[in-house]
């Protein structure tokens, strides 16, 4: 035996485990037109290597045979081909819907947040403060009669302690739903927060921006403040940095925020994957708002980041009937998958 005859049977092998492999895929995907052509292609394949085999072993074979062999074959590659530019594009057209819904449901996530924070928030400054304001005034009446010193001291220590909590309550409520933000801007409620975090530490932030008192959507808005507040926190809990610089610009139509410490850093990904810090929350954040979120560190040098957003792109979501082809096309699906596992 040659050593032709012997490739030929090891393609005549391989053709026919292929074939075998192709026929098996016909129910696992929506296209099975695409692997029956190419089941037809390899078995026809498998025919001419035989015939071939018997070509050498003395038996000719007509030259029609192998024209019309290598006919069907071309054709059904051809359809296959244009079965699988198909399938690539309906799996893009999935891809797409999936990513789109994604950022839909997110998008729900973080509006029903801070809708409970907004809700919280307002309970809090309406219903506990206004006790607190009437407990301190009812104190306050006290301080003018005549007691004992004794009496006295534990009279000025309980305004005190209402004082503290007066203003735990409006710091709580102010994170839960920061007002300067919702009533000023971005800029403004930054600034606001880093004045406030710097009072209470010792680690200088320098913030720098080149906008006023430019209003964007509240989305926008409201994400990129919570990036920001989770990046300072993250780096005076974690980084032991001895200074922090950000900066907001306004490039285009895009927004740019970029952050910088010069803590010890740490490894990225080792944090990302670990859902450490609340990177991952932050990138989910950002790419509710199809932007990017770029992070670089490394042990003992510090960390940076850099987000971009759109202020033009209208939030991403995906209208009723593409909702309900999604879900119809989850459901089938399921229920193919079901009847597969029962046959």
């Amino acid at each position: 035996m040659s050593g032709v005859e012997i490739l030929m049977i090891v393609a005549i092998v391989m053709q026919s485990v292929a074939a075998i492999i192709a026929l098996h895929l016909v129910n696992k995907t929506r296209f099975s037109a695409l692997w029956i052509c190419c089941f037809i292609a390899l078995m026809l394949l498998v025919v001419e290597r035989f015939l071939q085999l018997r070509n050498f072993d003395g038996h000719p074979i007509p030259s029609m045979t192998y024209a019309w062999v290598g006919i069907v074959v071309s054709i059904c590659f051809s359809i296959g081909v244009v079965c699988a530019l198909f399938l690539v594009r309906h799996v893009d057209r999935m891809t797409q819907h999936r990513r789109l819904l994604e950022n839909r449901l997110m998008t729900a996530v973080l509006r029903t947040e801070e809708r409970s924070r907004a809700e919280f928030s307002r309970e809090l400054h309406d219903g506990l403060g206004p006790l607190l304001s009437s407990a301190k005034m009812s104190l306050s009446v006290f301080s003018r009669v005549d007691m004992e010193d004794k009496n006295r001291v534990i009279l000025q220590n309980t305004a005190s302690v209402i004082d503290e909590a007066i203003r735990s309550l409006r710091e709580i409520s102010n994170n839960l739903s920061p007002h300067m933000l919702i009533n000023f801007g971005l800029v403004r409620g930054i600034n606001n927060f880093v004045d406030r975090v710097s009072s209470m530490h010792q680690t200088p932030i320098l913030f720098r921006t080149t906008l006023r008192d430019e209003r964007y959507d509240s989305n926008i808005e409201v994400i990129l403040y919570r990036v920001v507040c989770e990046l300072i926190n993250n780096s005076l809990k974690h980084s032991g940095c001895k200074q922090i610089t950000l900066s907001l610009t306004l490039e285009g139509s895009n927004l740019r925020l970029e952050y910088r410490d010069d803590g010890r850093g740490f490894v990225p990904n080792d944090v990302l994957d670990y859902g450490g810090m609340g990177l991952s929350n932050i990138r989910s954040r950002i790419s509710s708002l199809e932007g990017t979120f770029r992070i670089e560190s490394a042990p003992g040098r510090g960390m940076s980041a850099v987000a971009v957003v759109s202020t033009l792109m209208p939030m991403v979501g995906l209208s009723n009937s593409d909702l309900e082809k999604l879900t119809s096309m989850n459901y089938d699906r399921r229920k193919k998958g079901k009847n597969r596992a029962r046959r």
